[in-house]
């Protein structure tokens, strides 16, 4: 077998517990059929492109982005407990080289972020089923946010990662960061009724852009700007591939 699906496989069967399966639902479940039908009296409708979503439908395919994006903390995760309890050692003296981990991890984040997104696209179906406009492109632009988005934020985890020693540094920053990129983004609002400045921190945050993304591929409103934003989510996540990278294999034991 080659080195490279040894490590994804190791790293899928530490990963994919019940518990995470079932924590990968129940929190999106909770946010969609409560938080949205609790909220949806008090918003009408809220506009997405030449579109009027209801808010538990919006909320649905925001969902989606959020759910890919936590799943892919598993990145930084995997990295620091591999340091901590000196597998990482282990990994490196073993047939295995810091390109085999580096393209492993990715692998793994890609195959969780589908999966993620894939949960979250089921249970949620029935809430944006009325909105939903499929295509040929519904699928493709789908994956594309999914992998992109699950090699951007799996990058940014695995740098916090590699930068931060103490436990509790490592469980402070990367919540702290990947929560500010929840609630400053689309997932949850629209931009548009937002107060200047967080509506310009809205677009500084590569959640927006991935939640965009997922819902013009949902509802069919792939406009100029849409590209626009599948563009930058490349760029940034290209960026943070190529720094988690060189730091991994700068890493020490």
């Amino acid at each position: 077998m080659h080195p490279i699906i040894r490590l994804v496989n190791r790293n899928l069967t530490i990963s994919l517990n019940p518990g995470f399966l079932i924590w990968q639902v129940i929190f999106p479940l909770i946010y969609i059929f409560i938080a949205g039908f609790a909220y949806a009296p008090l918003i009408n409708a809220v506009p997405f492109g030449n579109k009027d979503l209801d808010y538990p439908a919006f909320l649905a395919s925001g969902m989606i982005g959020f759910n890919i994006m936590n799943s892919t903390l598993i990145s930084g995760i995997i990295i620091w407990n591999d340091r901590k309890h000196g597998m990482f050692e282990q990994i490196m003296s073993g047939p295995f080289t810091r390109s085999h981990y580096i393209l492993s991890n990715i692998c793994t984040i890609g195959i969780i972020g589908l999966i993620s997104a894939t949960l979250i696209a089921v249970v949620g179906y029935p809430v944006f089923f009325d909105s939903v406009e499929f295509s040929i492109v519904t699928i493709p632009i789908i994956i594309f946010g999914s992998v992109t988005g699950s090699i951007l934020f799996g990058s940014l985890a695995s740098i916090i990662s590699t930068r931060l020693r103490s436990s509790e540094g490592f469980n402070v920053i990367i919540n702290t960061v990947f929560l500010f990129f929840a609630f400053v983004s689309t997932a949850f609002y629209p931009a548009d009724g937002a107060p200047e400045p967080l509506r310009t921190a809205f677009y500084l945050n590569p959640l927006t852009y991935l939640v965009d993304v997922i819902r013009a591929g949902i509802f069919g409103t792939i406009t100029e700007f849409i590209i626009v934003e599948m563009i930058i989510l490349v760029c940034i996540a290209s960026t943070l591939f190529v720094i988690a990278s060189r730091l991994l294999t700068k890493l020490d034991f």
